[in-house]
Parts: C-alpha cells; structure tokens; sequence
C-alpha cells in the first residue's frame, strides 16, 4: 500500500523548510536551530537530544512523518528520519526486508546523527514496525547507550495476527516460505516468528532506556491491539481512547495524522514540560 500523501509532499516540505535556520547563519554563530534532516542542526538546552523517526512496513522515511516531523520542528527539535528496509530496485516502499538488518540500518543513521549534532544520545519514535524494531537495536547492537528514550506509535513489540490471518498460513503450502524468502520483513513481524522469540526472549526492556508505547483500541493491522504493551521497568503503556475517548484513529492514522498521539509522544520526549493529552490537543 503506497501511503497517500506524494501529492502534498512540496506543501509539506515548504513549511519544513521555513522553520529551518540557515546552516551558514548556525555554524557561524552555533545558535540552537530546529529543523527535519538538516546536519546543520543545533540542538538546544530545552531539547538537547535529536529525535529519529522510524517509519513502518510500506512506508519510507518522508511519508510517514509528513505531519508529526514538521508538529516536533516547529516545538524546537532537530528531527531525522531515514528509509530502511528497501528491498533490491526499491525506492519508495521500506520495511520489508530483514528486521535485524533493519535494525543495523537504524543504528549506523543514528551514529550519524549523533556525529552531526555533538548530542550524547537520541530519542526515538517510531511508527508500527517503526516501534518495534528499535527494540532490536537497543538489546542486541549497543543502542541502549545511546538511546534516552523510545516511543512507539501503534508498535508490533509482540508481533501481530493480522485479526487472525496468520493462523491461516499453514493451510496453504508453501506461504510461509514465500513469504519469508521474499518479504522477510513481514515474516519477521508474525506473532510467534523466529524473531519475534529472539527478541522478546529475557524481557521487553533494558536499562537505562525510557519507553513509552501509545496504542488505539481500533487497531486492525497489530492484533491484538493489547500485545502492543510492554513489560517492565521505566514503562508507560497508554492506551489513546483513554486520553480522549471519541479518538477514532486506528493503525495508520495514529502515526500519520493524530494530533492526540503527537501530543502525548510529544510528552514523553520532554517529561519534565508535560501536559496533559485532551481531545483538545487534536487542535494545539
């Protein structure tokens, strides 16, 4: 599914751009600027750590942040994003191939981040699969220190059934295999894979790493929207109609369009200003 938003890309990208300081004007006087996936970028005393957004299965790294880069930017923060996952000859569709390699992609973006931006560490956001395999990075690939915080939007952090689709799967010779030679990076997000036992195997969580997971009753594509949920210390699992009850926002809208989730991720990044998440902060 190619996500409907090439179309107001140039809109979108105007109004990043107008929020971004000059790099010429940032070096020369090392002020704290804002901006989407510009290197240039100074973080500030309030907002000292960069934010790298993750996107999900079909998404890239434009798309997917085509509201919330631009809602984080104009709050002060120096955002970046990054396509991962691409398979052979793909250009605009991320997140399917193997999701340790994807993993191995996001920790090589965020040494570079972290190179630019002089910061100790990163926050990270992530969108669905974008949420989860992050996990992976922080438990197997050094991340945890270099990672304050992970927040994950609508996240597989167990896997999903697909409303009970995967169960299917073994009736039909041959599915499983196909997918897994072809499109790892779903296999790799079944309820129950290889994977999904590798990386939960001795707990959600580790050290020294805050995580925050923001889900919707109404999600249909990570099923069971309740394995969403992590255990462990420094956790805080929030459900979005529990901030405001007539949110309809399911998988893709809450990490595409919802001002609630933004708002209350938005919170996570920074605790210590936290506001509370209404129904009225779909219009802050």
């Amino acid at each position: 599914m190619r996500l409907p938003w090439k179309r107001l890309l140039p809109a979108f990208a105007l109004a990043a751009a107008m929020t971004v300081v000059p790099a010429a004007a940032a070096s020369a006087t090392s002020a704290p600027t804002s901006g989407w996936n510009n290197f240039s970028c100074h973080p500030s005393a309030q907002h000292p750590r960069p934010v790298v957004l993750v996107h999900g299965t079909f998404a890239n790294g434009t798309d997917n942040w085509l509201a919330f880069a631009p809602y984080l930017v104009a709050r002060g923060y120096c955002v970046f994003s990054f396509d991962y996952g691409m398979l052979p000859g793909e250009t605009l569709i991320g997140g399917l191939g193997p999701i340790a390699d994807s993993a191995q992609q996001l920790s090589d973006f965020t040494d570079r981040v972290l190179a630019a931006t002089h910061a100790a560490k990163v926050d990270i956001v992530g969108h669905s699969q974008g949420g989860m395999m992050p996990r992976y990075y922080l438990k197997f690939l050094g991340g945890a220190a270099k990672v304050n915080a992970l927040v994950g939007l609508a996240p597989d952090n167990h896997g999903t059934t697909l409303s009970g689709l995967t169960a299917i799967l073994p009736y039909f010779p041959g599915a499983a295999d196909l997918l897994r030679d072809n499109l790892p990076g779903l296999t790799d997000q079944v309820a129950g894979s290889p994977f999904q036992q590798t990386l939960n195997a001795g707990g959600d969580t580790v050290p020294g790493v805050h995580y925050t997971v923001i889900s919707t009753v109404y999600d249909e594509v990570v099923t069971p929207y309740t394995t969403q949920a992590l255990s462990g210390p420094d956790v805080r699992n929030v459900v979005l109609q529990h901030l405001c009850a007539v949110d309809l926002s399911e998988h893709v809208a809450i990490g595409l369009t919802d001002r609630i989730a933004f708002h209350e991720a938005a919170n996570a990044l920074d605790p210590a200003h936290a506001t509370p998440s209404t129904c009225l902060s779909a219009f802050s």
